[in-house]
């Protein structure tokens, strides 16, 4: 699948990445408070773990089968399903909270819907990314994307904890909804061409044989399996290690001290992000992908 270059195409993707960096701000809000309330509510380390399990293990579960149907759906309409999504999980919160019935499992759930949605949601931004720009230009894309990924860690986690100090909780989840429909509302105003069907594509197989056409492809590249083995490696001890944080945090500061310590995280991907950004570049063939998972940190759970 190539990129198809052509003169909108950078600014299409810019209009899709500010709604994406609205979106990814209202969530980072509503991640942050909803950690404090489950903390604050349960004083369980626990249970706060349990909704890191929810929000990563159903994406898990279902990545393999998520490329596979991204594949055959169109981009855009895969974004803007998967923001409403997302939208739908917030106001059931903003209900639940509203009418003063939200327990601990009814965020469980709603963590784990929203991560199906999140699952979806990243191939087809990645897909939808490389349609869009020059090959020559997807450094820079994917140093937009760390970026937008930032701006979320540094400044989400202490606006949150300043607002929890002015407005309600379920504010914050109007708030979150308002970032979903205005990256909707960026969606609408671009066109993201779809790509050709490969040979392998021609004709349709199962949703899980096509799955296994990807695990075979990674199989066949001993050193891109010798890489996702590395991150999963690496994902697996900063894991143990960030989902402490928050709660660590949270046992000597206020809401708005613990969002200043959770934001220190954020300086390594301004680092990653400025040096990606500052320069187009030239991209071999097939690494475009590689280099944009690289460099947009998604192997880095220490969010």
């Amino acid at each position: 699948m190539s990129a198809v270059g052509n003169g909108n195409g950078m600014k299409s993707f810019t209009t899709m990445w500010v709604g994406q960096l609205v979106s990814l701000l209202g969530s980072g809000l509503t991640s942050f408070a909803m950690g404090i309330w489950v903390l604050d509510h349960t004083h369980s380390v626990t249970r706060f773990t349990l909704t890191v399990v929810c929000a990563g293990l159903p994406g898990v579960l279902i990545a393999p089968l998520a490329g596979a149907l991204v594949d055959r759906t169109d981009r855009r309409t895969m974004l803007i399903l998967t923001n409403v999504g997302s939208a739908l999980c917030s106001l059931a919160l903003f209900a639940l909270l509203w009418a003063g019935r939200l327990e601990v499992w009814h965020i469980y759930l709603v963590v784990a819907c929203n991560s199906i949605f999140n699952t979806f949601q990243w191939p087809a931004l990645a897909a939808a990314i490389t349609m869009l720009v020059e090959k020559a230009k997807l450094g820079r894309a994917a140093g937009m994307l760390d970026t937008a990924n930032a701006i979320t860690t540094i400044a989400a986690p202490p606006l949150a904890g300043l607002l929890l100090a002015l407005i309600s909780i379920w504010n914050l989840l109007l708030i979150d909804v308002a970032s979903f429909l205005f990256a909707i509302g960026s969606l609408l105003l671009v066109t993201i061409p779809n790509p050709q069907a490969s040979a392998e594509g021609k004709p349709r197989k199962s949703l899980w044989r096509e799955a296994g056409v990807g695990w075979q492809f990674i199989r066949q590249r001993q050193g891109l399996l010798a890489l996702l083995t590395f991150f999963a490696a690496v994902n697996l001890v900063t894991s143990m290690c960030s989902v402490a944080v928050l709660p660590m945090a949270r046992g000597f500061a206020s809401p708005a001290g613990t969002g200043l310590v959770m934001s220190m995280t954020g300086g390594r991907y301004l680092t990653r992000s400025s040096i990606s950004t500052s320069s187009d570049l030239t991209l071999p063939p097939r690494s475009g992908g590689m280099i944009s998972k690289l460099m947009s940190g998604r192997w880095d759970c220490a969010r």
